[in-house]
């Protein structure tokens, strides 16, 4: 019989109910699914980051035939695999003869352009797995101009009625709770809490473990730590032990960082929502079941990630592609440090999070933005260089997601569209928020002399150098203030001593 349907189903869409399989008839359908190298190097992904995608995929892929369906699968190291995307299609293709190729939207702009000059034609099925529409957003925006995430969140919270009453109004009076969200953790460290759940391999997760040791023995990270989910049983697991073990906890400290302490009282879902493993609207569901009786601000800090954020900056994503992915306002130009690859660094914050991404291809959000990302704004690393790190070293990274929360949020890229502000501090905020300055040889409150911190050295340097364009920023206004009262002769001695860090940490540059 004839193939009717083809279902391409790429390694970030492992969703047995999406829309590309609304009609799948077992009978006269396939599924395609392939992994080929072009996508494992395009950037020098971190080992453990291709064993989840292959993993995930592979075992997707099991579940489907035991339903039933015929599914055709590449394997990376199969010898008649032709390595590219594109080229991997079209063998299958000319081969099956579909008179109909079915898949989601992509989430990745470049995906998206390959799979658009396939012929026959492809049919993008819109993806239900989001809880706005790329169309929703576009109205959205085009009343909006300058597009806010809160305004956008208190839209979804009413459209959702999700923590609000009939008259769509806030639970506990506040849209949102982050002045409790801020706690550190103080001089006794983080509270007793349940360790995250791990997951073992099992035999299809070893051999890609194998394979990828062995096919991409140059790339970063460590293997021996893998222990993530990779289905959607396992997914579900991983749901219930952060609802049930550290959403309580997750508010007041999830801004909160200690030495050694990777994963801390965040979710680890990410990743699993990136793949569709889990959808956003069971992560809500379970949520507000809240088994562990969260407090409030924990559960509303938890959902505006998931309604908020997340279904924001994918809106941005895909608005303002692929122009969006160019921009740099800030004119930042310089390469990632080495370090970033090697924690080789005496800094102990970027000492920690940098093994933990090594370790585990993973720094929770505010390592990310505020510990990794703030030295790079502070530097003046080039945003999108910033964006391919992120892309190569953490296993939950996709481009809709890296680009906007990397490019934009972490280093002002876009110039404000996604965040109002740069994220812009001294050593001092690391201090308050961790335990890290007490172990490490520089003083946040200096920023000259040999114990001089260089986050608190670069930042006047930011400051000083990007002055025009924000000293009338309201929200900044008291970082100038603080400026002007450096003497010109201090200021020029950190400017000079900014220059020779930036030498320093990026010879090459």
């Amino acid at each position: 019989m004839k193939l009717r349907n083809l279902v391409l189903v790429l390694g970030d869409q492992l969703d047995p109910q999406s829309a590309a399989f609304d009609d799948f008839n077992d009978a006269t359908d396939a599924i395609l699914m392939v992994e080929v190298r072009e996508e494992a190097a395009y950037v020098r992904q971190h080992k453990m980051r291709l064993a989840f995608f292959f993993a995930a995929m592979r075992h997707f892929r099991n579940t489907q035939q035991n339903a039933g369906r015929r599914v055709i699968y590449s394997e990376l190291d199969d010898p008649d695999n032709r390595g590219s995307f594109a080229q991997e299609i079209r063998r299958h293709i000319a081969a099956l003869k579909p008179r109909h190729i079915k898949v989601l939207a992509p989430g990745d702009w470049r995906v998206k352009t390959v799979l658009r000059a396939l012929r026959p034609a492809v049919e993008f099925c819109e993806d239900r797995h989001f809880l706005c529409s790329i169309a929703e957003f576009e109205a959205f925006a085009n009343t909006h101009p300058r597009p806010v995430m809160e305004t956008f969140y208190r839209m979804m919270r009413r459209r959702l009625g999700i923590l609000v009453d009939a008259a769509g109004k806030p639970s506990g009076g506040a849209w949102n709770f982050d002045a409790d969200n801020r706690q550190a953790f103080g001089r006794n460290g983080p509270p007793l809490h349940t360790p995250m759940k791990r997951f073992e391999p099992d035999a299809v997760t070893r051999n890609v473990i194998a394979m990828v040791a062995r096919e991409f023995p140059g790339h970063p990270g460590r293997l021996e730590n893998f222990d993530l989910p990779v289905t959607g049983s396992e997914a579900e697991t991983a749901l219930a032990d952060f609802v049930q073990h550290r959403l309580a906890d997750f508010g007041r400290y999830q801004d909160a960082m200690h030495g050694g302490e990777a994963f801390l009282f965040h979710s680890h879902l990410a990743g699993l929502l990136n793949l569709h493993l889990l959808s956003p609207q069971r992560v809500i569901d379970r949520v507000l079941e809240n088994p562990g009786n969260a407090p409030l601000n924990a559960v509303e800090g938890f959902i505006r990630q998931i309604i908020g954020w997340r279904e924001f900056i994918r809106g941005i994503y895909w608005q303002r592609m692929p122009e969006y992915a160019g921009l740099n306002s800030l004119d930042a130009g310089l390469p990632v440090p080495a370090f970033y690859w090697t924690g080789e660094t005496d800094m102990r914050c970027l000492q920690d999070a940098i093994r933990h991404t090594i370790d585990h291809a993973y720094a929770h959000h505010i390592e990310r933005l505020m510990v990794l990302g703030l030295f790079c704004l502070l530097l003046g690393v080039a945003p999108y260089a910033v964006h391919l790190w992120h892309m190569s070293m953490f296993w939950d990274a996709v481009d809709w997601v890296s680009l906007p929360n990397t490019l934009g949020m972490s280093q002002y890229g876009d110039g404000g569209i996604t965040a109002t502000k740069p994220y812009a501090a001294s050593g001092n905020y690391i201090d308050r928020m961790s335990n890290h300055c007490r172990q490490c040889r520089y003083d946040p409150h200096q920023s000259l002399g040999e114990t001089a911190c260089p986050f608190t050295t670069l930042y006047w340097d930011f400051l000083a150098r990007h002055q025009q364009r924000f000293a009338t920023n309201a929200r900044m206004r008291q970082q100038y203030v603080n400026l002007r009262r450096k003497e010109a002769g201090e200021l020029q001695r950190i400017r000079l001593a900014a220059a020779s860090l930036k030498a320093r940490m990026t010879p090459s540059a």
